[in-house]
């Protein structure tokens, strides 16, 4: 059992590619939690998706002991969090079980956006901050510019921050001190019952489900018989541990300590995050405060390539959905495309997360349709109903109005790429809130449609900044805006995998460059196809894909006319014809690509 006063609880936040892994790394090694042999870099990222992109995607923990220079040892708890802004729900929630943060930021590149919204995210959760600057090793680091930065972009202070070099080690013993002496050690009362909160869980193919918990009061042991209070569900514990990356079992966990357990748990379903957990006889008296729940923003359609592969899909979305409790899906069907499934992301690169790791750990070929957000659409009648798939748009005779959801985009630029930053906000319909300076760099504020940033925005935002921007954003609201449904009408029969939700103004832009698209992947047919977009009843654009031609005229040789033209005129009445009953076979090449669009 460990005393209070020699546990740390702290969590590594920064942005993207500023070194919170790596200095992860360095506070293992250095402290020898993990044997040299079987060190590697990036130790915490376990799936093999956070190591080939480089980036963490779940949460994760490790447990230090360091013999401290005042000869005491303490029992550090790391939580490595994400820096992608699609994972700052990770972030919020790993903020809660911890008292303290290092705060990480690149010695020559400086306070960027992520770094701003994951500061704040610790502040809200009083936590005490200890600057850190990384890279100083490097010929552009400038560690007096970045600190004083830092006091004027955050407002924290930063002459005592500690300078390192996560890569070559250089400064991770002051880290080690400075997290000893400056961050809080964690409160608790080991007398009191046992309340515990649930910071992750997942799935393990041997354990069933893994939770991780951090005990505020009271002391959890092997065999105890726990209930977790919202959701009213009673287990006995079979294993407790604690991660020094690897489990090792541990008789009991005190308060203000990190650990795991199991306990026959057979769904992660069943563990809500944030829930609290205590002894079924003796239960604390009232709950911990919980998390919001995470909402999904991004919508698209995922199915199987091959019908066949339905049954495994689902199996596979069954048990991601386990280890991600932000994922969420249910079964839709599509004419064109079959048996697949709607699903909820909270932003593009949690959709490509998903969609990765299910095609490379289920081995399932997928399409995906264009992604979409939720609508509020507000009919005469006073309902409001929300749109997640563009094909079940209402009755446009039956709409009051239609709502989209807007978000509050933080974009840091460097000065010479402000002007193309600010026209690529103004195309997607954005309002500026603020633009100020920190140092030579700009921080511009922008009220943008989500929809909008959804396609492609941080793709474009990255190629007009060559690179050097970057991009936050929270959810802000709805608001009402002039939007229409726009749908794809194949040979006259609309095709719903293509319909999307577009701003009146641009619907006609849209529609044009998905009609020219179509028209290169359909295969030509017997007979002439229109491909059309169209806005309710009225067509805004349309290309026409030709027939292939039979050469009726090759046995004619010399004679009259007239026999060429008889023969002309039979073809093009058989072709006609064949238009009327004649079925549109689009390929399924060709609806991946077109989804593909916006260039």
């Amino acid at each position: 059992m460990t005393e209070l006063s020699h546990i740390r609880n702290f969590s590594i936040v920064a942005h993207i590619d500023h070194g919170k892994s790596t200095l992860a790394d360095r506070l293992i090694q250095m402290t020898g939690t993990v044997a040299e042999r079987d060190m590697q870099d990036q130790i915490l990222d376990a799936m093999d998706i956070e190591r080939e992109r480089g980036i963490t995607i779940k949460a994760n923990t490790v447990r230090i002991e360091y013999p401290a220079q005042d000869g005491e040892t303490y029992v550090l708890n790391l939580i490595d969090t994400p820096g992608h802004v699609d994972f700052a729900y990770e972030v919020s929630r790993s903020m809660r079980a911890v008292e303290g943060s290092l705060l990480v930021v690149d010695a020559s590149q400086g306070v960027e956006a992520q770094t701003l919204a994951n500061v704040y995210t610790a502040m809200e959760a009083d936590h005490e901050i200890v600057p850190v600057l990384n890279k100083v090793d490097l010929p552009a680091a400038e560690p007096e510019r970045i600190k004083e930065q830092i006091e004027d972009v955050i407002g924290i202070e930063a002459t005592d921050a500690v300078l390192i070099s996560a890569k070559t080690g250089l400064g991770i013993p002051d880290v080690l001190e400075a997290i000893v002496k400056r961050l809080p050690a964690p409160t608790g009362d080991r007398d009191a019952p046992l309340k515990a909160m649930l910071v992750d869980s997942w799935y393990d193919s041997y354990l069933g489900v893994v939770v991780l918990i951090r005990v505020m009061d009271g002391v959890i042991r092997k065999g105890d018989n726990i209930r977790m209070m919202q959701t009213g569900a009673k287990y006995g514990i079979d294993k407790l541990a604690v991660l020094k990356p690897k489990m090792v079992d541990i008789k009991e966990l005190g308060p203000g300590e990190l650990g795991i357990f199991t306990a026959s748990i057979k769904q992660v379903r069943d563990t809500k995050v944030g829930d609290t957990i205590t002894h079924d006889k003796k239960p604390c008296d009232k709950p911990l405060p919980g998390f919001k729940p995470s909402v999904p923003v991004v919508f698209c359609g995922l199915f199987p390539v091959d019908a066949n592969d339905f049954e495994d899909m689902r199996d596979a979305m069954e048990k991601l959905a386990l280890n991600d409790a932000s994922f969420t899906f249910e079964m839709e069907t599509s004419a064109a495309l079959g048996f697949g499934f709607r699903c909820g992301f909270l932003g593009l690169l949690h959709l490509e997360v998903v969609r990765d790791r299910l095609e490379r750990e289920y081995d399932i070929d997928l399409i995906t349709t264009a992604p979409s957000v939720v609508y509020h659409i507000h009919l005469r009648n006073g309902d409001m109903v929300e749109l997640h798939n563009p094909a079940d748009y209402p009755d446009p005779a039956t709409i009051d109005k239609v709502e989209e959801p807007r978000i509050k985009a933080t974009i840091m630029v460097p000065d010479e790429y402000l002007g193309d930053v600010l026209k690529l906000c103004q195309e997607r319909r954005g309002i500026q809130l603020d633009l100020t300076y920190a140092g030579a760099r700009a921080m511009a504020v922008y009220d943008l449609p989500l929809n909008e940033v959804v396609f492609d925005f941080y793709d474009r935002l990255k190629s007009v900044t060559k690179g050097y921007a970057s991009f936050d954003y929270q959810m802000e609201g709805y608001r009402e805006d002039n939007l229409v449904k726009m749908s794809i009408l194949v040979n006259d029969e609309p095709v719903d995998a293509l319909s999307m939700m577009v701003h009146r103004d641009r619907a006609e832009m849209r529609g044009r460059a998905m009609c020219e698209k179509l028209k290169d992947l359909i295969p030509r047919h017997m007979f002439k196809i229109p491909i059309q977009a169209a806005i309710g009843g009225r067509v805004i654009a349309r290309e026409t894909l030709s027939a292939m031609r039979k050469d009726v005229t090759a046995k004619c040789y010399g004679g009259d006319a007239t026999r060429k033209r008889k023969l002309l005129d039979k073809q093009k009445a058989g072709k006609k014809k064949m238009r009327q009953f004649g079925k549109v076979e689009i390929p399924q090449s060709a609806f991946i690509n077109a989804l593909k669009m916006d260039g």
